[in-house]
């Protein structure tokens, strides 16, 4: 108890000297992020990185009813910051805090995804979304933690996330219930333990390599579509696409003062330019799973 005690005030502390940083004005955010990209000028990276710590923190909050340490999470929003600013192109008419967010959110989902659980919570961005998303949704249709949802809530939170009802099933079991030890005896005599009967199903060095490589290039090759849209596009792409909470047609319409069907029109539009973009880049596009 002392050491997480010790542990919470840490965190705190931190937080503090965090929130107490000032924010950069466009200008000086421009100059820090050109020493940076051009002159590998670190103390210009420290005081650019620390001025959005608080976004970090913000967003690492966000995420702490999945269990896990509110420093692990800071700190895995962090590595993403850092990868951010080694990307960030202070040219493009994009301010550093919009650029990192993603990066920052990206990071801290993909560590709770590795930690929350042995048991894999589902590998498309559906079932992702229905990982993040369920208890917020239960929420909104009216039914409280505590109890199994109703076959018609399950059917409307299916509906929503775009996966089966069985999906949810299974969701909803995982995470109302609590993870089994491996070390748990099993049969009459407790000879063995439940890590015995576990296969192995991990992918091979040479499968993992390959994923990675895939992953990293379908990344870049991402982020660098993302900057050929214009600025309305780009923002529509980010906050329908790859923000965790998915903004709706009518909330992108009432923010840039336009109908939600001209917000369709630029989404469609700025997909195509994607996918243009990306298959420019390969033969043939199905060869990348993530793409197909």
């Amino acid at each position: 108890m002392d050491d997480r005690n010790e542990t919470l005030k840490s965190d705190n502390r931190y937080i503090r000297q965090i929130m107490k940083q000032d924010l950069l004005e466009r200008d000086d955010e421009h100059k820090l992020a050109l020493a940076w990209r051009d002159h590998e000028d670190e103390r210009a990276l420290h005081r650019l990185v620390l001025a959005y710590s608080r976004l970090v923190v913000s967003i690492a909050s966000k995420f702490r009813h999945y269990g896990l340490p509110l420093g692990d999470l800071i700190q895995e929003g962090n590595i993403g910051i850092m990868q951010a600013a080694s990307r960030f192109d202070p040219d493009r008419e994009v301010r550093f805090s919009t650029y990192s967010e993603w990066g920052i959110r990206a990071s801290i989902q993909d560590n709770v995804l590795r930690n929350w659980s042995i048991v894999r919570t589902g590998t498309t961005s559906a079932h992702k979304s229905l990982f993040f998303k369920l208890r917020r949704l239960r929420s909104k249709i009216g039914e409280a933690e505590g109890g199994m949802l109703t076959d018609a809530g399950r059917q409307q939170i299916a509906d929503t996330i775009g996966v089966n009802v069985t999906d949810v099933n299974h969701m909803e079991q995982r995470l109302s219930g609590a993870d089994s030890s491996l070390n748990a005896p099993v049969g009459e005599m407790n000879e063995s333990m439940a890590q015995d009967f576990l296969m192995d199903d991990r992918p091979t060095p040479e499968q993992s390599v390959t994923i990675s490589k895939h992953a990293s290039t379908l990344s870049a090759w991402l982020a660098e579509a993302l900057e050929e849209l214009s600025p309305r596009e780009k923002m529509i792409i980010m906050r329908r696409r790859l923000d965790e909470d998915g903004a709706t047609l009518d909330e992108l319409g009432r923010d840039f003062g336009v109908s939600k069907e001209r917000v369709r029109q630029l989404e469609t539009r700025a997909m195509n330019k994607i996918r243009v973009n990306l298959e420019a880049r390969v033969d043939d596009i199905t060869q990348l799973p993530y793409l197909s």
